[in-house]
């Protein structure tokens, strides 16, 4: 599979790449050990029904100093991001830290990862869901590990908890769970078909992975990362995805016939490794739609957040480009309509990089800052609230976002309600390049961009900031793209809180006689983005997010929702919008086609910001 490369420069590659795993941000190293152990740390191993297959799971069992049938405790029960296991800095830190606050833990691989079996299913509620439910009854004490392990101290609650697997009431351990990337999805999948979940803490993980790994932010049904037109290909972060979960044989050797996969993939489920295809053959047609879309959406929180009842603290990354926080907004939305309680943070760090040092105030859980920074704090409130039954906790507001202008102990900023009240920044498209606060100094012209057989824009190289690589500076070739540049911010500055939105009005006429082919890599595909122009000239693409749309159709407007941003324009700074012919970490168009925009002042485009409220 690798002819090109022996196998020992193989394993170091692929156990670099998986080191630095999409959990990697979550935490970096262990907290240094305490004088007396404060826990008890036990191997065990569980052999689980999951879907339709038996397999193994390897696990971790942390039981603090004094816990006992007599003198119970709730437990937090943790699995590892994309790549990794229960012995990975998160994974193990994460249990670690919450075992030395009296919690019982549980760490366990995820199903294809470390020594676990099965092959890898992408936290599907009917496989992995179902795999973790029997963990819970684990810590119930109603099942014991394959060496007889059994736990008779882990806090019941009255009565029984529904199990949808089961369909009964069975005992009901007091049980939340914590983790990041894969293994915050995890989360609500468990809850969805396990009630006896009581909080949830899901940090930088999706809502929608066909929203994720193949976006379209063109005409999104409103409050929704879904679409039903196929989207733009993340192709970058989809084969970093593919290459750690069939590099696990090379990495985790292992002769277990359960972690074989299908549909011509070592180690993932064939449903998954068909998808891949699909995506890798830029095909749209119905048939593929069906496979990308539905499956992707059918293993994904979208589909099952009505059944997800359990307390959820959402934590989202603004600097992460492959689950952003449009994605954990939805989820917002979804549950709090619902009426489950739900709460949300967008701190600074996600798969895109941005880890800080715990002296910013930011949570790094590897250097044991859960009481000195913001969201651990939250964390710790949640947990108090709804595992240790602390009526009176107060679990802070319904919503906070990390400001990176504020100095330390100032850096969150927090709103009663979701989005944050504020005013709307609203702007119109200049025929000249201008962006303009007023559709009466909009001037009259068009202006034309084409793309080119390669990609002529820079967004990011997605793996670099995961594995701490140098990027390029973002750039767009001239002729390629088209940009629009506000007057400099005056007097006090302005600070952008949630989801930009542009409407536009393309004419492509060479997209319009084939956009109606039946495949729909024929419809058009830009890039919208937000640059910050400092008053030297230089400029910042914010976290390098770029909006990937495909336009539906382009004889009538459409509306394109940008990634959701914290960021403050300062007085001086000029805003920049920009929509680009293609990315060098996406697909593009399929064939040349030219496109023109055109503005007069009753018809032109608008760019509307959400301001954080005063």
């Amino acid at each position: 599979m690798y002819p090109a490369v022996s196998r020992p420069v193989l394993r170091t590659s692929l156990a670099l790449l998986a080191a630095a795993s999409l959990a990697s941000p979550l935490a970096l190293a262990a907290p240094a050990a305490a004088a007396a152990d404060p826990y008890q740390v036990t191997a065990v191993k569980l052999t689980v029904r999951a879907g339709d297959r038996d397999c193994t799971v390897d696990a971790d069992l942390y039981r603090p100093a004094g816990v006992d049938a007599a003198h119970p405790a709730p437990a937090v029960l943790t699995t590892n991001g994309f790549g990794g296991s229960k012995a990975d800095g998160s994974t193990a830190a994460t249990a670690r830290a919450f075992a030395e606050r009296g919690y019982v833990g549980l760490a366990y691989s995820g199903l294809g990862f470390g020594k676990s079996g099965c092959p890898i299913s992408l936290d599907d509620p009917r496989i992995d869901g179902q795999a973790a439910s029997q963990l819970i009854d684990f810590l119930a004490g109603t099942r014991t590990a394959d060496d007889g392990t059994r736990v008779d101290y882990v806090t019941k609650d009255g009565g029984g908890g529904k199990v949808a697997r089961t369909g009964e009431n069975v005992a009901d351990p007091r049980v939340g769970m914590i983790g990041g990337s894969y293994g915050g999805a995890i989360q609500m999948a468990t809850a969805a078909v396990d009630h006896r979940v009581d909080a949830l803490v899901p940090l930088i993980t999706w809502n929608d992975l066909a929203y994720a790994l193949d976006p379209n932010n063109a005409d999104q049904p409103a409050g929704s990362v879904s679409n039903d037109v196929p989207g733009v290909y993340k192709h970058q972060w989809t084969n970093g995805f593919f290459l750690i979960g069939e590099a696990q044989g090379l990495l985790n050797p292992s002769l277990d016939p359960s972690r074989l996969g299908g549909a011509g993939c070592l180690h993932f489920v064939a449903k998954a490794c068909e998808t891949k295809r699909w995506l890798d053959s830029g095909r749209y047609t119905d048939d593929s739609k069906q496979s990308i879309l539905d499956y992707a959406r059918s293993v994904s929180p979208v589909s099952y957040l009505k059944s997800v009842k359990a307390p959820t603290l959402l934590v989202q990354g603004q600097a992460d480009s492959l689950f952003n926080l449009n994605e954990a907004a939805a989820t917002y939305r979804t549950l709090t309509a619902q009426g489950t309680e739900a709460k949300m943070i967008w701190q600074s760090w996600g798969h895109s990089g941005g880890m800080t040092d715990p002296a910013s105030g930011e949570l790094n859980l590897g250097k044991g800052n859960l009481e000195t920074s913001y969201v651990g704090q939250r964390i710790l409130a949640w947990f108090d609230r709804y595992l240790q039954h602390k009526e009176g906790t107060d679990t802070g507001p319904a919503f906070a976002y990390y400001r990176d202008w504020m100095p330390v102990g100032q850096t969150y900023g927090t709103s009663a309600t979701f989005p944050a009240s504020g005013d709307a920044w609203k702007l119109y498209l200049s025929g000249d390049g201008k962006l303009v606060d007023n559709r009466s100094k909009v001037a009259r012209g068009s202006r034309e961009y084409r793309n080119g057989l390669l990609p002529t824009s820079h967004s990011e190289s997605s793996l670099a900031g995961l594995i701490g690589l140098k990027d390029p500076e973002p750039y767009d070739l001239t002729g390629t793209y088209l940009g629009w540049t506000s007057e400099p911010v005056e007097g006090a500055p302005v600070d952008v809180v949630g989801a930009p939105k542009a409407t536009l009005k393309v004419v492509s006429p060479r997209t319009e006689r084939v956009q109606n082919s039946g495949d729909a890599a024929d419809k058009l595909v830009l890039f919208a983005k937000l640059y910050d122009i400092a008053p030297d000239g230089s400029k910042t693409l914010v976290h390098r997010l770029v909006a990937p749309a495909r336009v539906p159709d382009v004889t009538r407007p459409f509306t394109v929702e940008l990634p959701a941003i914290v960021h403050r324009y300062q007085p001086g700074h000029r805003l920049r919008f920009v929509i680009a012919a293609s990315d060098t970490a996406y697909y593009g168009n399929r064939g040349i086609k030219p496109v023109t925009v055109t503005s007069a002042p009753e018809d032109t485009g608008t760019l509307e910001l959400p301001l954080a409220g005063r």
